[in-house]
């Protein structure tokens, strides 16, 4: 743990010439819960980058934290030679535009090339110009769907996926070697345009971007026809234009937007959690739907690679879960393109372990391998990246996650948003026109290969004593594995960390095919089973529970169950 009590007086006494973080830190003066919390650590540095409340400390997002990051990556890059870039993106929170312009400051004082957008642009389109550009990394000033009280910064592969653990570790090497204060090295904007160390992201990249994307659909004359209405919100963010660009591109007309969401917002005032998952974003379009049925509400994150829906069933709207909708979009894409013709020998995607293993069985009926890998689109970027290698990237048809993030295409190397809303609004239009709504068309799947009930728990824990209880959790479970859940014996229990998979029936042992990682799941009978890690974002334990039956109520009654028996396990929870 840092020395609080002289990284406190140190902050004060080097950002004299920074008002807004000296009446930060002088308000916080004798509140000792306070200070601890906002020096008791360094934000890390990991393969998510960094991601942290805004303010004055080593612990939060600031000019001195965003700042010091950029020159360790600057160090990083140049201890690989001569000649990078890097690209630079940024959302619409608070202070995302001034980091941007930071990052790119300390790169133009270190010799590095700084390509950045010249207004906020979306994830997805940051990983193609990345790409595009040939650039040595990308950032991305961005907390996704966190509260507006957070921000964050990605780091991007020369491949334009999230880096991976070995950069990412090597990177913050560098970064730990820079004293934020002494060390930082920073060209005014203006001159170092002027010295073309910095120069704007061109509109052509982002006209290649959509000209890509309107590739995607498999039914375009549909989304040319179809009277489908849809609502759509971007909940403030980046989304606004693209998400509107690519749908009237494509043809759809009938597009109304959540005027109270529609600019971009860093307060997010008609939702203080801006992510596609929680239905209280979805609200404000419901109201709207009181004067006028809409087929489909859409919700975007504020970086757009997420999206969300709410679906018409019947008179009520209900909302689909990002399992839910990466299994219909399995299904449509699979199937349309195999109706015709497109569809490539020998097809794959890939999907995170944790999502639902309903996909496997949908893609089998298609002759689809679906590849699992580790929690984080950097691991679906990389996959698509080694078939790139071998040529075979035209058998990839999507990647998914089920915390909402979709790629569907080798366009980009991180969730789309973009392309992912284009293609839900295609599969929304081909249901409409055979009388079916996304829900008659989920119910119909799950009628054919069974009901899967998957449901996520987040437990929380602020603060410095909240990462300590988060480490005992995880370290008491992983030396006393349960026997049995709710019931049902735990048939394997697959621990990321040490890389095996035991078999609790005779104490055998297997390697697990994955990174390492702070995850233990545990295989129950009859496909059921039951998933725990932390959170690499956010200081949470997540609980990944998937219930089966041959009804929508046994999957729901035994999903409830097993959540109950992880909960007790954990010793967290109600």
């Amino acid at each position: 743990m840092n020395d609080v009590k002289k990284l406190y007086d140190l902050w004060l006494e080097k950002t004299k010439d920074n008002p807004e973080i000296q009446n930060e830190l002088l308000s916080v003066n004798g509140n000792e819960e306070e200070i601890l919390d906002r020096f008791y650590k360094n934000l890390e540095f990991g393969t998510a980058g960094l991601r942290g409340v805004l303010g004055a400390g080593t612990n939060r997002m600031n000019t001195y934290t965003v700042c010091q990051a950029t020159q360790g990556l600057a160090d990083y890059l140049n201890s690989k030679g001569e000649g990078a870039s890097v690209a630079i993106g940024y959302d619409s929170r608070i202070n995302s535009d001034v980091f941007s312009r930071q990052c790119a400051e300390v790169l133009a004082a270190n010799g590095i090339k700084a390509y950045i957008f010249p207004r906020l642009m979306p994830t997805p389109m940051l990983s193609y110009a990345v790409m595009r550009l040939k650039c040595q990394s990308g950032i991305v000033i961005t907390a996704s769907h966190n509260p507006s009280k957070y921000n964050g910064y990605k780091c991007y592969d020369p491949s334009g996926y999230q880096m991976t653990d070995e950069a990412a570790h090597e990177t913050y090497s560098f970064i730990q070697r820079v004293d934020m204060f002494e060390d930082v090295r920073r060209m005014p904007f203006d001159e170092a345009v002027e010295k073309g160390l910095v120069e704007y992201i061109s509109d052509e990249i982002v006209e290649e971007f959509y000209a890509l994307v309107m590739q995607r659909p498999i039914n375009p004359e549909l989304c040319r026809s179809s009277d489908i209405k849809i609502i759509y919100t971007p909940l403030n963010g980046t989304g606004n234009i693209p998400v509107r660009t690519v749908l009237g591109r494509a043809g759809f007309e009938n597009v109304s937007v959540v005027r109270e969401q529609e600019n971009p917002d860093g307060l997010f005032p008609t939702c203080p959690y801006p992510n596609p998952e929680i239905k209280q974003v979805f609200e404000c379009g419901l109201e709207m739907t009181k004067d006028e049925k809409a087929d489909l509400l859409l919700a975007t994150d504020p970086d757009c690679d997420r999206v969300g829906i709410a679906v018409l069933d019947g008179d009520e709207y209900v909302l689909l879960s990002g399992n839910d909708v990466g299994v219909l979009l399995t299904d449509y894409m699979l199937s349309a393109r195999k109706e015709k013709g497109t569809l490539p020998e020998n097809p794959l995607m890939t999907k995170s372990f944790v999502s639902t293993k309903l996909v496997d069985k949908v893609a089998a009926k298609y002759g689809c391998k679906v590849v699992d890998v580790l929690t984080g689109f950097k691991y679906v970027g990389e996959f698509i990246a080694n078939l790139e290698k071998t040529g075979d990237e035209h058998r990839f048809i999507m990647g998914f996650e089920e915390s909402y993030g979709y790629l569907i295409g080798t366009h980009a190397r991180d969730k789309d948003g973009v392309a992912a809303s284009l293609m839900v609004c295609e599969m929304a239009a081909y249901y409409k026109e055979k009388g079916m709504s996304l829900a008659d068309a989920l119910d119909g799947i799950y009628k054919e290969f069974g009901y899967y009930n998957n449901t996520l728990y987040n437990f929380a824990f602020e603060g410095a004593s909240g990462m300590v209880k988060m480490k005992e959790i995880m370290s008491e479970t992983r030396e006393n594995p349960p026997k049995e859940l709710a019931g049902l014996k735990v048939l394997r229990v697959h621990d990321f960390e040490s890389g095996t998979i035991t078999d609790t029936a005779n104490g055998e042992k297997e390697d697990l095919n994955f990174p390492k990682s702070n995850i233990l799941a545990y295989d129950l009978p009859d496909g059921n089973f039951a998933i725990v890690r932390p959170s690499g974002t956010e200081p949470k334990i997540k609980v990944y529970i998937t219930g089966i039956g041959k009804t929508k109520d046994e999957a729901e009654a035994t999903a409830e169950n097993i959540g109950e028996a992880m909960k007790k396990l954990l010793k967290i929870g109600d």
